[in-house]
């Protein structure tokens, strides 16, 4: 089956050609890690995960809920704290963003017509969100990757 534009989004998604993928971005590192932040970088590697899963959930919410509101930047789309609250809330950042990722993709190929404009949106459409999600987490996983550098935390 030839792919589709629908189909390359959805693939690209899973940033795995041109950007280092998630999964590889958060292995390994160790927990007394995560909410440090390296001299000289604004971001421990906590509030940089996490501030990737708070905005997906929100782009996520942003196409599929007519009720939408956006959280108060910035505080509503940063963590309260460079540390994790917990060991297990950063496997549930992970896990959360790997369902986030899904439902993106199944949007991208479900939507009627994701170059529609989203009712609610103004002039963005549904493509936009997608392409957005895709360009953020890409981004940030960048910086997630040089926090781990700095530390000496990145296995290269």
């Amino acid at each position: 089956m030839p792919e589709t534009w629908r189909t390359i989004v959805a693939a690209a998604l899973e940033a795995r050609e041109a950007h280092v993928p998630l999964d590889r971005a958060v292995a390994g590192l160790a927990p007394e890690l995560r909410g440090r932040r390296p001299q000289g970088l604004p971001h421990s590697a906590w509030e940089l995960l996490e501030h990737i899963r708070i905005a997906q959930a929100d782009l996520i919410a942003y196409v599929e809920d007519p009720t939408y509101a956006a959280p108060v930047w910035p505080d509503g789309y940063w963590p309260p704290a460079p540390e994790p609250p917990t060991d297990a809330a950063w496997d549930d950042a992970v896990e959360a963003l790997q369902r986030g990722r899904a439902r993106l993709q199944e949007l991208v190929i479900e939507l009627p017509e994701p170059a529609a404009t989203i009712p609610w949106g103004g002039d963005h459409t549904y493509l936009r969100s997608m392409l957005l999600a895709l360009d953020h987490e890409a981004y940030h996983l960048g910086q997630l990757v040089l926090v781990r550098r700095a530390m000496g935390a990145w296995p290269g």
